[in-house]
């Protein structure tokens, strides 16, 4: 693979798009109206799992960022971050095909153009970190 660095850096980069479109969630699936149905202290996990989630890709965008060398290096330190990522996003996009039905909420182009954009990010950072962990 010719610049895995550069092709890495662009994963850190999709990895902190992805936070574009989970901003759009609780409004797209309407969270204010959907969240209402549940208790008060489920309402607030739903919350508290959103931010946590969002917090972790970020975190892990900026690390793919900053240190793409590292993960290039084909050392065990960035051998292991490009397992866990492959991992990470492997089972994320597991779930956007197979577990998620989301038909009723893609209502617009856009909203469904966006959809297509994430499957085609996820199924980008598995090529990437299974390369990382296969090739380099």
């Amino acid at each position: 693979m010719r610049n895995p660095e550069f092709w890495l850096r662009i994963g850190g980069i999709l990895q902190l798009g992805v936070l574009l479109g989970s901003a759009l969630v609780p409004k797209v699936m309407r969270w204010d109206d959907e969240l209402k149905k549940l208790s008060p202290a489920l309402q607030r996990l739903i919350w508290v799992y959103g931010v946590f989630i969002s917090f972790t890709v970020a975190g892990l965008g900026t690390i793919a960022l900053v240190f793409a060398d590292r993960i290039a290096s084909g050392a065990a330190l960035g051998r292991a971050f490009a397992i866990f990522l492959l991992g990470f996003w492997g089972m994320r996009l597991a779930v956007q095909m197979f577990v998620y039905d989301v038909r009723a909420y893609l209502t617009n182009p856009l909203l469904k153009l966006g959809y297509f954009g994430l499957t085609a990010t996820f199924t980008y950072l598995v090529v990437i970190y299974a390369a990382a962990v296969f090739i380099l």
